[in-house]
């Protein structure tokens, strides 16, 4: 897996930059009786203010299980960037458990505002209310 900062370089490539939008990776170590592990934080910031949080969404879903999800989250921004842009609204990105793909649509400037807009308006996503705010700020700016 390539190191955080050349993932997010890439990411940022891609996000419109008449938006203040941010992602973040951080791991953080815990420690008990029974061992330790890493654990992760994924963060996503539209003008400084926390939009999307992992693993905070896991656990509101119950679905945080303790275990490493670090690869998984990280292939998944990969798996999203591999993806040529002609097929990028078509694709079903089957391990998104958290809707991050859909948020990675809304501020994709690869993908017009309002090809977007429409996209999901045609479909039903998760985390549309944060879809909605990216593009706001798309269209504002």
């Amino acid at each position: 897996m390539k190191r955080w900062s050349k993932l997010q370089r890439q990411l940022y490539l891609i996000f419109d930059d008449k938006i203040d939008l941010q992602i973040h990776c951080s791991v953080y170590r815990m420690n008990s009786q029974r061992g330790s592990t890493d654990l992760p934080r994924y963060w996503i910031r539209l003008n400084k203010k926390i939009i999307f949080d992992y693993p905070r969404i896991a656990t509101e879903k119950e679905d945080y299980p303790y275990i490493t999800e670090i690869s998984d989250i990280s292939d998944l921004l990969k798996e999203y960037l591999d993806t040529p842009k002609e097929q990028i609204l078509m694709k079903t990105f089957e391990r998104d458990k958290y809707g991050i793909t859909n948020l990675l649509k809304a501020a994709d400037v690869r993908i017009s505002v309002n090809k977007s807009a429409q996209y999901f308006q045609n479909n039903k996503v998760e985390n549309i209310d944060i879809c909605q705010m990216i593009l706001q700020a798309r269209k504002v700016n």
